[in-house]
This record gives C-alpha cells, structure tokens and sequence, in this order.
C-alpha cells in the first residue's frame, strides 16, 4: 500500500470512528449494528475470521453477533451486563498478560468505552 492510500484509508477510519462516536453518544443506547461491529471489522476482523490466526488459535469468530456471544474454544468472551469481567473487555483493555488486538495498535479510549457500554447495557444485537 502506498502512501498516499494509506494516508487515505486512516482517514476514513478517523472519520468512521468519529461518527460512530457521534452516533452512539447521541441516543444514549450503544449499537451492536452500528457502534460495535464496525470496530470489530476495523480492528479485529484480521484476524478473527475465517483464515485467520486469532480464529484458528483461540476459536473467536468476530465476523458475527452470533460468533462474539459463542466465544473461544475455552468458554465465552461476553458477560452481558458486566465489562468488568467480560473477557473482550479486559484483552483490550489491558488488564490481562496480553493486550488485542495482539502485535497491533491499541483499540482507542473512545473504543474501548464503546465496548464497555455495550457490554454493560446488555450486549444486545440491536
């Protein structure tokens, strides 16, 4: 990729970031559809989606609602009601002895929130 698209596409991904943010703080209720999924497509899909390392190593499908609530091969990843204890949120928070996206940029503060609200709100496929 050269310079000038990948000076394009992070501008495309700050500006999606930015109206999600938007979005979700705007009625309060965060979005699986229009808030969560398209973090996870930017910043996880590499790698937890058919083909990928992050699937075939721990058994996470993040390409779906349905593949985030199943979880790994070792148990589920999604405590609805509860981001203290969810595992999604403490890997990409950092208070495990990994961060995720592994070898990859840190999700943002803003990412992060997002991620922790929807999860505390219930988790739900809205």
């Amino acid at each position: 990729m050269n310079r000038h698209s990948l000076k394009c596409l992070s501008a495309t991904v700050v500006a999606l970031l930015f109206s999600v943010q938007a979005s979700a703080e705007g009625r309060g209720q965060v979005s699986y559809k229009d808030d969560i999924q398209p973090i996870l497509q930017i910043r996880c899909l590499e790698c937890h989606q058919t083909g990928g390392d992050g699937l075939a190593y721990s058994g996470l499908d993040l390409s779906s609602y349905e593949g985030l609530m199943k979880g790994t091969k070792h148990g589920t990843v999604i405590t609805p009601g509860d981001a203290l204890s969810s595992n999604l949120n403490v890997l990409v928070e950092g208070r495990a002895g990994i961060r995720m996206p592994h070898n990859r940029r840190s999700l943002t503060k803003c990412e992060q929130e997002m991620l922790r609200n929807w999860v505390n709100q219930g988790a739900k496929n809205n």
